[in-house]
């Protein structure tokens, strides 16, 4: 089985948060959800975990910042292509997202935006050229 990553977000609007999410690609696993938790598939081992502010109480005692205020992760996903990272960011904002809460990367190379979804929580969709990603930037001479 691949190594997976589940990534809990806690949301102050469970249903706003899961349209927000499916609007941007995700798909809600009804399975592991149900009306405290979401669970939103991105690919085979990618999934996050949206949970209401009172559940996500029960697996941590430490204080929880409010994303639109600090951050405190800031969670890539890569990207097909350069066009790909401007299409899900885009769709952020048409879902009621925030584009570019974080200066837009354009290396040649390698290209990187972000978004926050509606709690806050930032995310930075970028594409990297696959010669780059072999060989390192310097062997690039005109990606993209």
């Amino acid at each position: 089985m691949p190594q997976m990553i589940f990534v809990n977000l806690p949301v102050a609007d469970l249903r706003r948060s899961v349209e927000f999410y499916e609007a941007i690609g995700f798909s809600r696993d009804p399975q592991f959800s149900n009306d405290q938790a979401a669970s939103m598939v991105l690919s085979d081992t990618i999934c996050v975990m949206l949970l209401t502010h009172e559940f996500w109480a029960t697996f941590t005692d430490r204080r929880r910042v409010d994303p639109a205020k600090e951050a405190q992760v800031l969670l890539c996903i890569s990207r097909e292509h350069r066009a790909a990272v401007d299409a899900i960011t885009d769709a952020a904002v048409s879902a009621g997202g925030t584009a570019d809460p974080c200066p837009a990367q354009d290396h040649g190379f390698m290209y990187g935006r972000s978004f926050a979804d509606p709690d806050g929580h930032i995310w930075e969709p970028m594409w990297m050229s696959a010669e780059a990603a072999e060989n390192g930037p310097a062997e690039v001479s005109n990606a993209g």
